[in-house]
């Protein structure tokens, strides 16, 4: 049993660690990929780093588009290579809002040089991975189980990482831009804070998801397997390491139902759990918006 604890343990800090190197010029999927221009990359090219994307382009349900170069969403940035940080420090990114736990961090810092690294924002914390999982023992786990662990872990996520979310809308208010947040894999934790900023801004909810699974162009799953092949997470059969790995819709959706059962819906989910009421509302489209 102890054993059986251990794997379960080793499996999910993989888990939160993992997604492999940037794939270049990855076209985002449908809403997505029809309003990126030529000029724009949804993708940044970059040598290393993981998941590295602009929020820009995205039109909104009123007829206006999420300015580029402003908002990004990003996996770990350990990996980034002096011409990668010489190429965001063209972009001029004022924020990072660091949403990984302290062992996170300790193991994969980032090395933003000096002068002119970001603002850095971190909390202390250590993540239960066990809420990622799902219940029982690990040979029963299927990839049905596997899909409901995650999904129902999402909602989790909204609450515990509430005071981060709303640091991040604080400094997006206050013009505190360009900025970037960002977890391991660029998935979970992210995944949440783009679906938040995006509804924030009037994109409509079907762009939001979208954007959500464009991780899964991003996921070079069996170069990532194939790292591991030795690891605790290779005992698992394919289709239970692809639920782990995958951006499901089932489970943002499982995180925007919360926010859409709130009193008020979106509107009063951003006003009560966040504080980015009407006139926060109104500050950030007048600064993200064309």
């Amino acid at each position: 049993m102890r054993h059986d604890r251990r794997l379960t343990i080793m499996i999910a800090a993989a888990l939160a660690a993992a997604c492999p190197p940037l794939l270049a010029q990855v076209a985002a999927p449908s809403t997505a990929s029809a309003t990126t221009p030529a000029a724009h990359q949804r993708v940044l090219p970059l040598e290393g780093g993981r998941n590295f994307r602009d929020l820009g382009g995205y039109r909104t349900t009123d007829g206006h588009s999420v300015k580029w170069g402003l908002l990004f969403r990003s996996g770990s940035m350990h990996g980034l290579t002096p011409h990668d940080y010489a190429t965001l420090e063209k972009i001029g990114i004022r924020v990072v809002c660091d949403l990984r736990d302290t062992r996170e961090r300790a193991a994969e810092p980032a090395a933003w040089p000096e002068p002119g690294a970001p603002l850095m924002l971190t909390q202390d914390y250590l993540l239960d991975y066990r809420m990622l999982m799902p219940a029982g023992p690990m040979n029963t786990w299927t990839a049905e189980s596997a899909r409901a662990g995650l999904a129902a872990s999402y909602p989790r996520m909204l609450a515990q990482f509430n005071g981060q979310y709303r640091r991040m809308f604080a400094q997006l208010v206050a013009g505190q831009a360009p900025l970037a947040f960002h977890c391991s894999a660029g998935k979970d934790r992210t995944g949440i804070a783009a679906a938040l900023v995006l509804t924030a801004l009037g994109v409509p909810r079907q762009t939001v998801i979208d954007d959500y699974l464009l991780t899964n162009q991003t996921l070079d799953t069996a170069a990532l397997m194939a790292g591991k092949a030795s690891g605790p997470m290779a005992s698992l059969p394919p289709a239970v390491q692809k639920a782990f790995l995958a951006a499901d819709r089932s489970y943002i959706e499982a995180a925007l139902a919360v926010v859409d059962a709130h009193t008020d819906g979106a509107p009063g989910y951003l006003r009560d759990e966040l504080g980015v009421g009407p006139t926060e509302i109104a500050q950030l489209r007048k600064l993200y918006l064309d």
